[in-house]
C-alpha cells in the first residue's frame, strides 16, 4: 500500500510492475540483471484517488499519461531492482501530492499610480525620440 497523505492511500492492486535491463554503468551486472523498474498505474480505473486529482494530474504531467489513461513511471537510477521500485513509488506519491494541492487563485491587482506615471513618461519619451528622427521639411 502506497501512502500519499493521511487521507489518501493507493492499494497495491492498482498498479503493476515490469522490469528490464537498465543501461548505464555497472559492468557485467548490467547484462545479467533486470534492474530497471517500470510502474504502470491505471489512473482512470483507480477508485482511491478523487477525479479532481486525476484531472489535475493529467494536466500537470501529460507526458507520463498514455492514451488509455495509464501512468508510466520508470526508474533506472540505482543498480538494484528494489531501490528502483522504491524510487518509482516515491515519484508517483510526489506527483499525486502535487496534483492534490489546488492551484492558488490569482488575485486581480491594479497598477500603482507611480507605475502609471512611469509608463506614460516612457511613452512620451519614445514618442519624442521618434518625432526627432523624422525629416524636417523646409518652409518655402
Amino acid at each position: 500500500m502506497l501512502t500519499i497523505s493521511d487521507e489518501l492511500t493507493l492499494p497495491d492492486g492498482e498498479y503493476e510492475w515490469s522490469y528490464a535491463r537498465a543501461g548505464g554503468p555497472g559492468g557485467q551486472n548490467v547484462n545479467k540483471v533486470a534492474s530497471k523498474a517500470l510502474l504502470r498505474w491505471a489512473m482512470t480505473l483507480s477508485t482511491a484517488v478523487p477525479d479532481l486529482v486525476k484531472n489535475r494530474f493529467a494536466k500537470l504531467y501529460p507526458s507520463y499519461v498514455t492514451n488509455t489513461g495509464d501512468v508510466l513511471i520508470v526508474s533506472q537510477r540505482y543498480r538494484d531492482q528494489e531501490r528502483n521500485r522504491d524510487d518509482c513509488l516515491a515519484k508517483l506519491a510526489d506527483m499525486i501530492r502535487r496534483a492534490k494541492t489546488p492551484p492558488k487563485a490569482r488575485k486581480v491587482s491594479k497598477p500603482t499610480a507611480g507605475a502609471k506615471r512611469r509608463r506614460l513618461a516612457d511613452k512620451k519619451h519614445n514618442a519624442e525620440r521618434k518625432t526627432a528622427r523624422r525629416d524636417v521639411k523646409a518652409d518655402g
